[in-house]
């Protein structure tokens, strides 16, 4: 019988020292860390300001060599306590000590800012200081300009009822008139100046977005020299702007963002130039909008467009977009475009020929080239025969927005449109912003043809329509509702815009307006009631500001 013992093997010398060191070791860690937790438990309760907890709490605060309180908690928290909270009570909370604001403007915090801007010289010290402290390490930047109605009466010093009337009163209008303009167009130079200023040293932006209430600043349509020349005598500042603008593009590293819309001149056609080749290579999105540039210049050219290879959104006056950037787009090396932006201006189209435009050729190639293009128009008082010129069969026209002044859209354009688009439309904005509202147009010639119906019943992927300054008649706002049902996810029509029958009208029997309301709010499947004040949908009474912001979310959702 064999028996098998196992012989422990002798332990290399140092093994027990070196085993027990390390549990030394681990357990002064963990007396080290339970230390510390209790150092912050312990200046928690002191932030809270919780009673009773007496001298062991004072004992333990008196261990970190500080006060108890806010101010000594470590920076590195209060950095990552504060990263929860929204940018306006970041802003708030700032203001409360210089320790704070000096970890409250820690550059984590403020990767983005989106600033929209009232044209008044109060903002001014608010902008400089946010920018002063932000702007140069902000890698994603959007300001808006939103004027004030400085022109509009509203709180001005020309409407208090103190003027005579007649032709003195008129005169002494027209005085304090010039004086609120010279005020705003000073104040605007200066704001733009100022964001200009602060990030013409940032290496970090990656998005660049500037967009300027310019309609504030014309006067029946075009902008008004006489005014500029007073604020800006020699054209300095305009200079200035330009000049600061060039810089910050030839200084960006990271830039693939960039959008400009509506401003006063701060885009000129050699702007461009100053992007290195390396940028202009990785730029993903570029948007220039801009009415005001002379009859025979663009803010970019074909040539220019080939440096952007990698572009995936653009915008453009349509008048710029032509024939061969349409060409260029297609070639082998850029890749495919996504997102398509074309503002049609009156003015543009006034100045500048449409000769030049894609044809349907060229619409059908850049379709071929990338499958998810779509088209958002903007339409400024064109005239139908230009509207007919302008789109082409081929455009994957997505979203179209009109607004006109003088010119009113015809029923024709409204039905081609809805025969040529219907399988790509989902946003369709009429407005005609009449000063006349005993009448409106009426865009059916054949009542029991109503061209809104026919749109509503052959574009089915239609989500958004909104209305105001044409005649909508009631039996047609029901039929478009049971047409299109909950897939119509927002019906905005103005109440001054709708009109019954007479039959209807002469109904005691029913309401004709709870009718209407019962009818739409059913068939679309969801609470629905005219737009009883205009002022509060941004379509109606500012479609520049509409247009740019629903363009950035068109070429962000890609």
């Amino acid at each position: 019988m064999l028996l098998f013992l196992s012989v422990p093997q002798p332990r290399p010398r140092g093994a027990r020292t070196r085993a027990g060191a390390a549990r030394v070791a681990r357990w002064r860690r963990q007396r080290l860390r339970l230390r510390q937790l209790r150092r912050l438990r312990g200046l928690l309760r002191g932030l809270r300001g919780r009673p009773g907890a007496g001298s062991r709490r004072r004992s333990r605060m008196a261990l970190c060599g500080q006060a108890a309180g806010a101010a000594s908690l470590p920076s590195e928290l209060i950095v990552h306590i504060f990263s929860f909270l929204p940018a306006p009570d970041r802003l708030r909370a700032s203001a409360s000590c210089s320790h704070w604001r000096e970890c409250l403007f820690y550059p984590a915090l403020w990767p983005q800012l989106r600033i929209c801007l009232r044209v008044s010289p109060a903002e001014q010290p608010r902008l400089e200081f946010l920018m002063r402290k932000c702007g140069w390490f902000v890698r994603e930047l959007r300001v808006e300009f939103a004027a004030e109605n400085y022109l509009s009466g509203g709180g001005g010093p020309g409407d208090g009822g103190g003027a005579d009337s007649g032709t003195g009163g008129e005169e002494v209008e027209a005085l304090q008139l010039s004086t609120r303009w010279l005020e705003v167009l000073r104040t605007y130079l200066e704001l733009v100046l100022c964001v200009l200023v602060s990030i013409r040293n940032n290496r970090n932006l990656q998005k660049f977005s500037l967009f300027g209430d310019i309609s504030v600043l014309q006067q029946q349509g075009s902008l008004s020299n006489t005014y500029l020349s007073k604020v800006d005598p020699d054209g300095k500042k305009i200079k200035q702007i330009q000049q600061l603008f060039e810089e910050i593009l030839s200084n960006s590293r990271q830039l693939k963002w960039l959008s400009c819309g509506f401003m006063l001149e701060i885009v000129t056609p050699t702007s461009l130039s100053s992007l290195s080749n390396a940028i202009a290579n990785t730029m993903e999105h570029l948007s220039l909008l801009d009415n005001t540039t002379p009859g025979n210049s663009t803010l970019i050219t074909a040539v220019e467009l080939e440096r952007f290879v990698n572009l995936c959104s653009l915008a453009l006056d349509f008048c710029d977009f032509t024939a061969e950037m349409a060409r260029v787009l297609t070639d082998s090396n850029h890749v495919p475009l996504q997102r398509l932006s074309l503002l049609v201006h009156n003015v543009s189209v006034m100045h500048k020929s449409l000769d030049n435009m894609p044809n349907d050729e060229h619409w059908k190639a850049l379709s071929r080239k990338s499958t998810s293009l779509r088209v958002y128009i903007m339409a400024f008082d064109i005239k139908s025969e230009d509207m007919f010129k302008i789109l082409k069969p081929s455009i994957p026209l997505e979203r179209i927005h009109f607004d006109s002044y003088i010119t009113c859209v015809s029923g024709a354009i409204v039905d081609l449109i809805s025969r040529q688009y219907d399988k790509f439309l989902t946003h369709f904005i009429l407005m005609n912003d009449v000063i006349d509202t005993s009448g409106f147009p009426d865009l059916s010639d054949n009542r029991n043809e109503d061209p809104l119906v026919l749109l509503a019943w052959r574009c089915t992927k239609l989500s958004l329509l909104a209305i105001h300054g044409y005649t909508v008649w009631a039996h047609n706002l029901i039929a478009i509702a049971r047409l299109r049902g909950s897939d119509l996810k927002m019906l905005e029509v103005t109440e001054e815009s709708i009109d019954f029958d007479q039959g209807e009208l002469a109904d005691q029997d029913v309401d004709p307006v709870h009718n209407l309301i019962e009818q739409v709010s059913l068939g679309l499947g969801q609470p629905w009631h005219a737009v009883m004040d205009i002022e509060s949908l941004s379509v109606f009474t500012e479609p520049n500001r509409h247009f740019y912001r629903e363009m950035q979310s068109f070429s962000e959702d890609i």
